[in-house]
């Protein structure tokens, strides 16, 4: 079979696995996509989107990701980096000067983006309301005090992400980090209308309305167990379907999370290793610095490893690198096979034998097979 069959079947098992997991009651709505060498080589939907009114996925269909923000926010970070607008290495209190109390003065740019920088945690009363509020949340951390010593160990920043990265990209350039994407990711990759923090009112009957199948008792299993849990995740914010479907979250700029379409992430991950339509969004010596792992020992929040490169995590045993959402979607790219991948699913599970990891690893085994 040659390398253009070998890639025409995938698509053809990857089709059959999505309408498979959606017949068996598996899956409600189902997207994936995956570019090979800057090119895509798998487009698969199955599904609704919104079973209340009837709609089917399509690859058009927006899909809210608790964590596919912290890829899109990182990507944004390197290109402006790769322009000279920003470095790594700068300190947030030379453009945030308000941040540098109780011990963060040395907090940089870099500490930030591997989760190193000691303030993944939010007030125990924070409701969502908060979140909405840009500059009530830059004051809330700016005034926090680091649970460690910036640089010295690392712990997910589920939602403090959104604000130690928008609001220092802000004050060092002017733009807004949604502004950024939207300008410097999404427009040169053609993909304006498929990767959002903050979706445009016009947009919003695109997205996939989430549904819970088990995974709000996952966390409610992670909050009792996990010491640190409730501190990065409050009870009034934790990253559940109802909370994901609120409109006024939806439409709101928060760097930690974003709206996708799996075709739209998967070429912006290929953008940074290949030439996509002529775009190609980081060098490969940038390339090579953002996947190497910068982290080591346990994670603060989760108490197991987790390993971070600057900007995203390193996943699949290093072989993986970018987000797998909560609730079991998957996003990431494989810089060994110059691949990248996006499943994006609908309903949030758990412990149900990860369904879009079986799905990347498909893809990823059938690359891998034939030679790249």
């Amino acid at each position: 079979m040659t390398h253009k069959q070998n890639l025409g079947a995938l698509q053809t098992r990857v089709q059959k696995a999505v309408d498979g997991l959606v017949a068996s009651g598996r899956e409600r709505g189902v997207q994936v996509a995956a570019y090979l060498d800057g090119r895509l080589v798998v487009s698969a939907v199955s599904g609704m989107a919104n079973p209340a009114t009837g709609q089917q996925v399509t690859p058009d269909t927006l899909f809210f990701g608790y964590t596919t923000g912290k890829g899109l926010a990182a990507t944004a970070v390197h290109v402006l980096a790769e322009r000279g607008d920003i470095d790594y290495d700068m300190r947030l209190v030379d453009v945030w000067p308000e941040y540098g109390r109780h011990g963060k003065e040395a907090t940089t740019l870099r500490h930030v983006l591997t989760h190193s920088a000691g303030v993944p945690a939010l007030p125990s009363y924070t409701m969502p309301e908060d979140l909405l509020d840009w500059n009530r949340m830059c004051r809330t951390i700016a005034s926090s005090s680091p649970l460690w010593e910036p640089g010295t160990r690392h712990g997910y920043h589920a939602w403090t992400w959104a604000w130690l990265v928008g609001e220092t990209v802000h004050r060092a350039t002017g733009r807004t980090v949604a502004k950024v994407l939207a300008e410097d990711v999404a427009r040169p990759l053609d993909a304006d209308r498929e990767l959002y923090f903050g979706v445009p009112v016009s947009q919003l009957p695109r997205l996939a309305r989430l549904e819970d199948r088990n995974w709000s008792a996952a966390i409610a299993l992670a909050s009792a167990h996990l010491e640190n849990f409730d501190k990065i995740a409050p009870p009034g914010v934790r990253p559940e379907a109802a909370l994901g479907n609120r409109r006024d979250l939806l439409v709101t700029d928060l760097p930690a999370v974003g709206s996708v379409t799996a075709r739209g992430l998967a070429r912006m991950y290929a953008a940074l290793m290949d030439e996509v339509n002529g775009v190609r969004l980081i060098s490969p010596v940038r390339l090579k610095e953002i996947t190497t792992v910068a982290t080591h020992g346990l994670d603060w929040a989760y108490g197991g490893e987790g390993p971070k490169t600057l900007g995203y995590a390193s996943e699949v045993g290093g072989t993986r690198i970018g987000y797998s959402g909560m609730g079991g979607s998957v996003g990431g790219f494989y810089p060994r096979h110059r691949l990248s991948v996006a499943c994006l699913k609908s309903y949030l599970g758990v412990d149900d034998g990860d369904p879009m990891e079986g799905i990347a690893a498909m893809i990823h085994a059938a690359v891998a097979g034939v030679g790249h």
